[in-house]
């Protein structure tokens, strides 16, 4: 996925992160992961990311849950929205929510794709193959523009 960049894994729900963890392990998805528990532990990471001689290397994709404490998924999204280095990056949202004013407010704010969690872990791992096949198949930003 995303040709081996990183990928950051915003979850505020332990198992929630462990099933994505045991379903790219299952997919054989090879990126390395990287995981905040909420929207502002995300956008200290990115942000770390994009300082010159940074020990991260930028997320070529972002799997955002939106039901967070401190900054949840759609806010982290305007703060990913209003900063150059970090617009670019391309957003899917992973939620249990079925509210159309998130959906509207997500692809308002220019996310990739909005994926409902399947509650079976068949679906799941169904969910991160074609997520999977989809995003190899992209070419996507590999840093900030200049």
């Amino acid at each position: 996925m995303i040709h081996e960049q990183p990928i950051l894994l915003v979850e505020d729900d332990v198992v929630g992160v462990m099933t994505v963890k045991r379903a790219f392990k299952q997919r054989k998805v090879t990126n390395p992961l990287y995981t905040a528990g909420n929207g502002i532990e995300a956008l200290e990471l990115l942000r770390e990311t994009t300082r010159e001689n940074a020990e991260l290397q930028r997320p070529g994709l972002i799997l955002l849950d939106l039901n967070m404490p401190l900054m949840n998924g759609i806010e982290l999204l305007g703060h990913l929205r209003r900063e150059p280095a970090l617009q670019t990056i391309p957003v899917v949202v992973m939620t249990t929510s079925r509210n159309d004013r998130d959906l509207d407010a997500c692809y308002r704010l220019g996310i990739a794709g909005y994926i409902v969690k399947p509650v079976r872990y068949p679906k799941f791992v169904d969910a991160i193959k074609t997520l999977n096949d989809y995003f190899t198949l992209c070419h996507v930003p590999q840093g900030s523009p200049d």
